[in-house]
């Protein structure tokens, strides 16, 4: 048959996973030379950053798994890998899948003064969600010799969308006060929708039966007969079978925002007297010992104006599986041989918000760093029309300069217990997974990711202080003596040795009293 195969509709979605090269920025972003990329975790982060600008030219991210099938990443490309015979399986009446996926293009931060900063980005995404699939329906079928199968679904649910992003983020330092440093960012996106469709099944039963009816000639075909509820929405061409793309007349808006909140015991070691911007001349240093964010990310929707939504009672018996394979789509093949309930000519799809936290401690001097960070999906799992984000865990020690970072990620991804990747940053280049340690060891993956990227970045120079007196070498007239910003820099004389510089000493040639203001007493 052609559309409905022995492994069933759903076993597709889990093949696509796995199939699918992953890739995540997980590790990266905690990066502080991450720069403009970091905008997408928390918009705060580009107020107070090392970049006078920094220009993402591309970069692409995925991250990819499901909870039902463990591959062997380094044999399921060879040809005699059979994913239902050789992957492992965890079966239950719950299955869910995943795939996250994100292309940053152009894109752009400029600090244009020492409080503010500002960035334009631009972002190409898609998101699939599939959830409480009954995992024991495709272990059933898998195990069954016979070509008949039979599936139950209480509740399940399929969606997934893309969508354009053109972002403005603005960020700002709100407090600068001894060793406490707070900042905030918020980033405004206007969204475009390129595509989106779902499926969601209410008390779906299914039964498929190889041999099938009569059709005339002394001829048989398949037929299958089913119970329940469907729900199928897509943007009004998706069935057409056009071969030419359209953008949907879809269309949305969303809001990113964000605080970071720095601890600097050493503050004064980047707050010295004598300097005309003090703090400023430091844009170059990360001055913090722990450094915490917080953030919430993707608040808002896409309204598909031109949207379908039709609701389906699929009690029919006998179906002839000629009928599915002859019909012009899907759409039509439903309205043909069931009972529409509902329907609508247009709908609204929520993005995935999320909640993210993270810690990041300095253990080394500014070059040796120990990263946590969490991001929480604050949509519900399976609710109609809405993207989720994937929960994850990850604690992330890293070794940090300006031209290279080198990442150690370890995390717990839903759906996976634990993974360990590799990441690097050298110059304009970024590279690497979070996964990519712990698949190629496990025989049993279930999630998986890679990403990689270029930039061009404009790094703040180091403060030059030969002499530590707060005073740029460029603006001193001693720069390999410490003095005061009053003579240039310059230490201040005492020829006669009195203890009184020649500027105060009203006998500067003659040894004297300091409360006589440097001239022997009568």
């Amino acid at each position: 048959m052609k559309f409905i195969q022995k492994t069933s509709l759903t076993l597709s979605f889990f093949l696509m996973v796995l199939i699918v090269n992953g890739q995540s920025y997980i590790g990266f972003l905690s990066d502080n030379y991450s720069g403009v990329n970091s905008v997408i975790s928390n918009p705060a982060n580009i107020a107070d950053s090392r970049f006078v600008a920094d220009v993402n030219l591309f970069g692409s991210s995925t991250l990819v798994g499901n909870d039902y099938y463990g591959v062997d990443l380094l044999k399921v490309t060879s040809s005699g890998y059979d994913i239902s015979v050789d992957a492992s399986t965890s079966a239950s009446v719950n299955n869910n899948a995943f795939v996250n996926e994100d292309i940053m293009g152009p894109s752009f931060l400029i600090s244009f003064n020492k409080n503010h900063g500002i960035a334009l980005f631009s972002r190409v995404r898609s998101v699939v969600n599939v959830n409480d699939v009954n995992g024991e329906n495709i272990e059933a079928i898998d195990n069954n010799d016979s070509d008949d199968f039979m599936i139950n679904e209480d509740e399940f649910s399929v969606f997934g969308q893309a969508w354009a992003e053109f972002g403005l983020s603005y960020g700002l330092v709100l407090m600068n006060k001894a060793q406490h440093f707070l900042k905030a960012g918020a980033s405004f996106k206007y969204l475009k929708g390129l595509g989106s469709g779902y499926v969601y099944g209410n008390n779906v039963s299914f039964n498929y039966d190889a041999d099938g009816t009569d059709v005339g000639g002394g001829e048989t075909a398949a037929s299958f007969s089913s119970t329940g509820q469907i729900t199928y929405g897509r943007f009004a061409n998706i069935d057409n079978g056009d071969v030419d793309y359209e953008i949907p007349d879809a269309t949305g808006f969303g809001v990113d925002v964000g605080f970071v909140y720095e601890w600097r015991p050493e503050y004064k070691n980047y707050d010295q007297d004598n300097l005309e911007d003090k703090d400023y001349n430091f844009k170059d240093k990360n001055k913090y010992y722990l450094k915490i964010g917080l953030s919430i990310t993707d608040l808002g929707s896409i309204n598909y104006n031109e949207g379908l939504e039709e609701t389906f009672d699929i009690t029919n018996s006998n179906v002839s599986e000629l009928e599915l394979d002859e019909a012009d789509d899907i759409g039509s093949f439903l309205n043909n041989f069931y009972t529409l309930t509902a329907s609508s000519n247009s709908y609204t799809t929520q993005l995935p918000m999320a909640l993210h936290f993270s810690a990041d401690l300095n253990l080394h001097e500014g070059l040796v760093y120990l990263n946590f960070n969490s991001d929480l999906a604050l949509t519900k799992k399976g609710k109609e029309k809405t993207s989720s984000a994937v929960n994850l865990l990850a604690l992330t020690p890293r070794y940090e300069t300006k031209w290279f970072s080198c990442f150690l990620p370890v995390s717990v991804v839903e759906y996976e217990q634990f993974q360990m990747g590799l990441g690097f940053r050298y110059g304009p280049l970024y590279l690497g997974s979070g996964s990519i340690l712990s698949s190629l060891a496990a025989a049993n993956t279930k999630t998986t990711d890679f990403y990689a990227g270029l930039k061009v970045p404009f790094l703040h120079r180091r403060t030059e202080d030969s002499d530590n007196d707060g005073i740029k070498d460029k603006d001193d007239k001693c720069p390999n003596y410490a003095g005061p910003i009053e003579n240039g820099g310059c230490p201040w004389t005492d020829r006669d040795v009195d203890g009184v510089p020649d500027h105060l000493d009203k006998c500067p040639n003659e040894s004297g009293a300091v409360d006589n203001h440097g001239c022997p007493k009568p």
